[in-house]
């Protein structure tokens, strides 16, 4: 089986680590490096988070620190879902992993320059990273094979009615992605809510009964625990891991191409990912859009990459 060749970028983030998880040790993907940014918290923590989880999990796979700010707005974080810290619940042992001195953004174009146009990016937070990788070096935008992102919405939004946090952090390297003319899967809240975490997911789960599964069990205890003082809901959405899950089995989601684009102008649905569901616009189609998922077969895909851990 040919693997497919990633680049994750991320903001860890409970979510980010388990794609984390799944990403890293999986027979279908060769996980390149780990590229970071600022989003559910702050650089400095999203960074440390990163570092952490593989260093728990024992993988072989470098980190890189990108950008701490968004290209234009304000910086915002998550801290009410994820922490003080980003990543809290797990307790980790002494920290000896080391991030990679080359910043972030030139080692995505280090790394899609010299390639054969076979790398997919994967964003699972704001997209400042990549955005600013293709503003500083065009030539890499046709060497990314696709964009597979874990952000925005056709319907509703988390962070406002229009918005998802992922694209409203920072909707402007969002708009750099979207209009670069490559390949895009768009998976958001219209079907990561569809995958809740639900106390019998996590104790199915704590069954593997090995590092992997301990670090899960741990993640969402925190992670399901602010979801339902936030939204009410039992079980924390587990946004993220749906892209490393479509990458292994692209038969788990269901997509529909749709002109989309992100609003960077308006101020009360800035961020908003308009996605012309029906056709209204009679304009090309832009993005892959996830419309549905098979809740059951993503669990499976979930559980089978932490019995990946032995």
């Amino acid at each position: 089986m040919e693997k497919t060749k990633i680049i994750l970028d991320c903001d860890p983030g409970h979510d980010d680590a388990v794609a984390i998880t799944l990403a890293a040790n999986s027979p279908c993907i060769d996980l390149l490096g780990i590229t970071v940014v600022a989003g559910n918290q702050t650089l400095e923590n999203t960074r440390r988070n990163a570092l952490n989880v593989v260093q728990w999990l024992g993988v072989d796979v470098p980190v890189y620190a990108g950008c701490g700010r968004p290209m234009i707005r304000e910086k915002i974080t998550a801290g009410d879902i994820h922490g003080a810290t980003g990543l809290d619940g797990p307790v980790f042992p002494e920290l000896k992993r080391k991030l990679e001195p080359e910043h972030a953004v030139d080692y995505i174009i280090r790394t899609l320059l010299a390639s054969q146009g076979d790398i997919t990016m994967v964003t699972t937070g704001p997209m400042t990273n990549l955005a600013m990788a293709m503003r500083m070096e065009p030539r890499i935008v046709e060497k990314i094979r696709r964009i597979v992102l874990m952000g925005g919405s056709y319907t509703n939004g988390n962070v406002t009615p229009a918005a998802e946090f992922n694209i409203i952090a920072d909707a402007d390297a969002a708009y750099v992605c979207f209009t670069s003319g490559r390949p895009i899967t768009m998976i958001g809240l219209d079907v990561t809510r569809k995958v809740l975490c639900y106390p019998e997911i996590v104790e199915r789960m704590g069954r593997v009964g090995n590092r992997a599964s301990r670090l899960f069990v741990d993640l969402m205890a925190h992670f399901c625990k602010t979801q339902k003082e936030v939204f009410g809901w039992e079980g924390g959405p587990l946004h993220d891991p749906v892209t490393i899950a479509y990458l292994i089995d692209p038969g788990v989601i269901t997509t529909k191409p749709m002109n989309t684009q992100i609003d960077i102008r308006s101020v009360q649905s800035y961020g908003r990912t308009n996605c012309d569901f029906f056709g209204y616009l009679h304009l090309s189609p832009t993005a892959d859009v996830a419309i549905d998922i098979d809740a059951d077969r993503f669990w499976d895909i979930v559980e089978a990459g932490l019995r990946n851990y032995g």
